[in-house]
């Protein structure tokens, strides 16, 4: 591999900002410090006037292979990932067929190793009817990321309602459960009543269905087991002022057992916005009232909230054009996250090294990724070199989702992404993509 140097640039890292270089040699960074000689056989790369963050690593997406590869690919999405500073990812087992073994859950990983731009790991999917599987996991605990639990589903067999399989993976799981919470008797008996008064459900009706009390009942329960039983949890996508109150902010990340993330498109829409975009941001759990909005901004501020992830989840135009009852639920956001950040933290909404913690170190350090999440000497050179000076418009030209189409179409980001490093290699710069590399598994230091 060929060596580089990013020289001049603002290192954001660790709380801090230091203008310096980084000398990455081979797949690591070798040396960090100001005025380093450039080495006789490195590429350097002017990064006066830039910043320099760790890449971005999502934990909740799905992308969609096998099976809905109409949809989106592996290496469609992570394409699009790199090209949005996200250089590592952990995907959901909601394909088709769901990863609910070890050897479907293996057969992902060979297609991202073969194919996936960025870096991946993926989750070992639940049913009601796979524990042994699922326990099995707990030989692997240092590569793969973790458990998935659908605690509120409607699609297929991923629904655990089980209390009985619910309790025996709780006391059993060595691993992180990642939980998608909402009580689906709720959603249930919520949209036979809003039924019986509307002849015809919109796009509006939808955090009416799925309302707060239907994600605070999940997760409480979801926190009940994890309690009991001290097993390491993490709720997914939390979307409700409610919701908060089961978390708090007065033990360090790392000694935490029960961690939460918040996602880039609660922070930013709200139900206000269902009438001018209706099912394009139809997504489980829903966009809810602006006050759970700013109550989210507070709990990721404080510390409540652990990271910031997307749930990317690519459908087809057509798929969300349908009417509401049958279009699809998810968004497609992993390429524009980190731009839709910075767009934060040129409001003063939060501090670039408060972004940069909750979307690659607290991510790091909440599923204890090996060597990767920090600018450290020695880590992974998984780095992302942006320009808080050039705008660029979201249009459809340059969407990069093999879906074709954004909620975030028109909305002008005021930073844009200069170079994506991922294992030292400069997978994107200046818009053009060098594929000669492909992302690692994400490894794990887990006892």
């Amino acid at each position: 591999m060929k060596d580089y140097i990013i020289k001049n640039a603002c290192i954001v890292n660790e709380g801090t900002r230091v203008y310096g270089d980084v000398w990455i040699r081979n797949t690591r960074i070798e040396k960090i410090g100001t005025n380093l000689q450039t080495p006789a056989n490195a590429t350097e790369i002017d990064g006066t006037g830039l910043f320099l963050l760790p890449g971005v690593i999502d934990d909740q997406v799905h992308f969609r292979e096998p099976g809905l590869t109409h949809k989106a690919t592996i290496y469609t999405e992570a394409k699009a990932a790199v090209a949005g500073g996200v250089t590592s990812f952990m995907e959901m087992p909601n394909t088709n067929p769901p990863a609910f073994s070890h050897e479907l859950l293996e057969q992902k990983y060979e297609t991202g190793r073969r194919t996936s731009l960025a870096n991946y790991s993926f989750f070992m999917g639940t049913s009601n009817d796979n524990l042994d599987e699922v326990l099995k996991t707990n030989d692997r605990k240092n590569d793969i990321c973790g458990v998935k639990i659908f605690m509120g589903s409607s699609t297929g067999n991923l629904l655990v309602d089980s209390p009985l399989v619910l309790e025996r993976i709780f006391e059993g799981s060595e691993l992180l459960i990642a939980t998608h919470c909402e009580e689906e008797s709720v959603i249930r008996a919520n949209l036979a009543a809003l039924k019986a008064t509307k002849a015809k459900l919109e796009p509006s009706d939808h955090p009416v269905i799925r309302n707060e009390e239907a994600c605070f009942e999940s997760s409480f329960k979801a926190i009940q087991f994890a309690k009991k039983y001290n097993t390491r949890l993490h709720i997914l996508h939390i979307t409700t002022a409610k919701e908060l109150q089961l978390f708090g902010n007065m033990l360090p990340l790392a000694e935490k057992r029960i961690t939460a993330e918040v996602c880039v498109h609660h922070l930013h829409f709200t139900s206000d916005d269902y009438p001018q975009l209706g099912n394009l941001i139809k997504c489980n759990p829903a966009i809810k009232a602006p006050e759970n909005r700013d109550a989210l901004w507070e709990a990721l501020l404080d510390d409540r909230l652990d990271i910031i992830a997307t749930d990317h989840a690519p459908h087809t135009w057509a798929e969300k054009q349908e009417d509401y009852e049958h279009a699809h639920a998810g968004l497609p956001l992993v390429q524009h996250s980190l731009q839709l950040m910075l767009r934060y933290v040129q409001a003063g909404k939060i501090s670039l090294e408060k972004m940069v913690a909750k979307m690659s170190h607290d991510v790091a350090t909440c599923f204890q990724i090996r060597e990767r999440g920090y600018i450290r000497e020695g880590y992974y050179a998984d780095l992302v070199l942006v320009d808080l000076n050039q705008s660029q418009t979201i249009t459809k030209e340059n969407i990069l989702y093999k879906c074709g189409w954004s909620p975030l179409e028109g909305l002008t980001m005021p930073a844009s992404i200069r170079y994506t490093f991922v294992n030292g290699h400069p997978v994107y710069g200046n818009g053009v993509f060098d594929e000669s590399k492909y992302g690692m598994r994400l490894q794990f230091d887990r006892d």
